[in-house]
């Protein structure tokens, strides 16, 4: 069954997949191991990501270790409808197209959990917290994100988890390098694409020093901006400190910021108190994975207008006279405004999702925890990229491995 905007676009998608197919070599390389095995024939996978071409390499070669996949978007705004097209025709059912309303987006979420999924996908959580509102026990499922985890992490210490996790985010194959150099270029790139402004010598403002925040501050401060850092965490601020970045409170950044991009996984961090400082155009963007870091809300509230002036920026004309821009509605900047990660890095990604959707297919009897990818999985699949890439290791001599392990 597919629900997509307009099957006629396909061709478009087809190309857009075959630029991704012929980047993805990790992950081709480990479909191409398996795939003679068949080892999910016989099981439903349902998946809940941002679908875009990289995401539908990782669709098809799950269909075609023999699963039936269901898919649907983890975000109303991140489906690319020629994408979505193409996909179609090659895995079971899609349920997805750009700009969903927030009623059509989870009636796709339960159209995946009504194909009764055996191993769950997802990235951010709303698919495996929808299975656990219906009580649905499934063989288990992957997480991608910080938020997911968070949500699920939140399920254990209710008691109320059902099935198995594989918390994907946590892999050092993906959080190093997904979360950082992979939010730091596409976050970077969707601002660029909305708004066509220069970054240097902006006052660039980066909300949140995590994974996602440090890659955001690198590449901005390599474009020539000016970065100033928000936290809440004494440990984190004082890292940026040391990184060099001028580290401060929301209200006296909100006074001088070019331009804010939250990166914390919170709720309200900027908010009225916030808006009524900034300068005449200053520019709000979101990098974390709900809709909820930049009061959107409030700030229509605050509004006397607002008009979309550009493809995915909104103006808001303020009673003072004063206007502010918001990109892709508060939602991810990097995904909804542009094309998400690199392909490199969704390489890596990707196939840590891949590697553990199948091991949650070899090893059904797991009891429901929260599960860290296997270590040998992890360095594998960085191993690979290495060697695909032509990057040689240092081996330990013998001798190193020994005096390693005294304690003399």
């Amino acid at each position: 069954m597919h629900r997509v905007r307009d099957i006629t676009l396909a061709p478009s998608g087809e190309r857009k997949l075959s630029w991704a197919y012929n980047r993805m070599r990790v992950l081709r390389s480990l479909f191409d191991e398996v795939k003679n095995e068949k080892p999910l024939k016989g099981l439903k996978v349902g998946m809940a990501l941002h679908l875009e071409a990289k995401t539908a390499i990782l669709a098809t070669f799950i269909q075609n270790l023999g699963a039936e996949v269901s898919i649907t978007s983890s975000n109303p705004l991140t489906t690319q409808d020629d994408v979505a097209a193409a996909l179609a025709k090659k895995v079971s059912h899609v349920y997805a197209w750009r700009g969903e309303t927030e009623e059509e987006y989870f009636d796709n979420i339960r159209r995946v959990l009504d194909d009764s999924p055996d191993i769950i996908v997802d990235d951010g959580a709303d698919l495996i917290v929808e299975a656990h509102k219906r009580g649905y026990r499934a063989i288990g499922a992957t997480e991608e994100t910080t938020t997911g985890i968070r949500r699920i992490k939140a399920l254990k210490r209710e008691g109320k988890l059902l099935f198995p996790v594989i918390a994907v985010n946590d892999a050092k194959g993906k959080y190093q390098f997904d979360n950082r150099f992979g939010s730091g270029q596409s976050v970077i790139d969707g601002i660029m694409r909305s708004t066509n402004i220069m970054l240097g010598g902006k006052e660039v403002v980066v909300v949140g020093y995590g994974w996602v925040g440090k890659g955001v501050a690198l590449r901005a401060r390599g474009m020539g901006a000016r970065v100033t850092i928000v936290e809440v965490d004494p440990f984190r601020a004082l890292e940026a400190y040391f990184d060099g970045y001028k580290v401060t409170d929301m209200n006296e950044a909100s006074e001088y910021g070019d331009i804010f991009i939250t990166c914390t996984g919170n709720i309200k961090v900027i908010t009225k108190r916030h808006f009524e400082k900034m300068k005449d155009g200053a520019i709000l963007c979101n990098a974390g994975h709900f809709d909820v870091e930049v009061d959107v809300k409030g700030l229509k509230g605050e509004a006397v207008s607002y008009e979309e002036v550009r493809p995915n920026v909104l103006e808001f004309r303020m009673k003072d006279g004063k206007r502010l821009f918001l990109l892709a509605q508060g939602r991810l900047v990097n995904i909804a405004a542009a094309d998400g990660h690199p392909i490199e890095i969704m390489d890596l990604s990707f196939s840590l999702q891949f590697t553990s959707v199948l091991y949650l297919a070899e090893h059904r009897d797991l009891s429901p925890d929260i599960y860290p990818v296997p270590e040998d999985l992890d360095r594998k699949v960085v191993t690979k990229f290495l060697e695909l890439n032509h990057v040689r290791l240092e081996r330990l001599t013998e001798e190193q491995v020994r005096y390693l392990e005294e304690w003399r």
